[in-house]
């Protein structure tokens, strides 16, 4: 199996990417939930945000990385199996994921630096602050961030059960060519 994409599936770079944003996504989601509840004087109470913050910083990047690689590399022709309107809703989903994500990853961003203080990623580098001080920030960002969330995991939430039903009732190669088995 080919790192590059072909004409028929999806190459060992992309599915990578593609497996780890997945569980970023959801464990951030799952580590987000969690880290709200904390109190104060919980011993994961500094810890947590900070992981949660670099985690995020580093899927923005691998977001980006593999959006730069979609537009530089070939993409598996669809199924023929596929109708014109799954094509369609692949292609919205798909745009609704990144809208979403990128949405999610900016508020984030905006909650962070409210204070004017850079976001330490594990402590390897620092993302400026680059809008600190907006009235408000800090709070509208959060209603936004939190609200994105959610919609981000229905839409993921849709588009895994959408390939699970390719698999199952269709029996198509849709989620075997995400998982390099066809």
């Amino acid at each position: 199996m080919s790192w590059r994409n072909s004409n028929t599936t999806w190459g060992s770079l992309s599915r990578v990417i593609h497996w780890l944003s997945a569980i970023t996504i959801i464990s951030l989601f799952a580590l987000g939930l969690w880290m709200v509840d904390l109190t104060y004087y919980d011993s994961w109470y500094r810890r947590t945000p900070h992981i949660h913050k670099s985690i995020g910083l580093l899927l923005f990047f691998i977001t980006l990385f593999r959006l730069m690689w979609l537009w530089l590399t070939i993409k598996p022709a669809p199924l023929q199996e596929h109708t014109k309107i799954e094509q369609i809703l692949a292609k919205v989903t798909h745009g609704i994921l990144y809208l979403l994500l990128f949405s999610l990853m900016l508020s984030g961003y905006f909650i962070s630096t409210a204070d004017g203080r850079a976001i330490e990623v594990f402590n390897w580098f620092e993302v400026s602050a680059v809008f600190p001080g907006i009235e408000g920030q800090e709070d509208i960002a959060g209603k936004i961030h939190y609200t994105v969330a959610i919609s981000l995991i229905v839409v993921v939430s849709v588009h895994a059960l959408a390939a699970i039903k390719h698999h199952i009732i269709d029996k198509d190669n849709t989620l075997k060519r995400m998982l390099g088995l066809s």
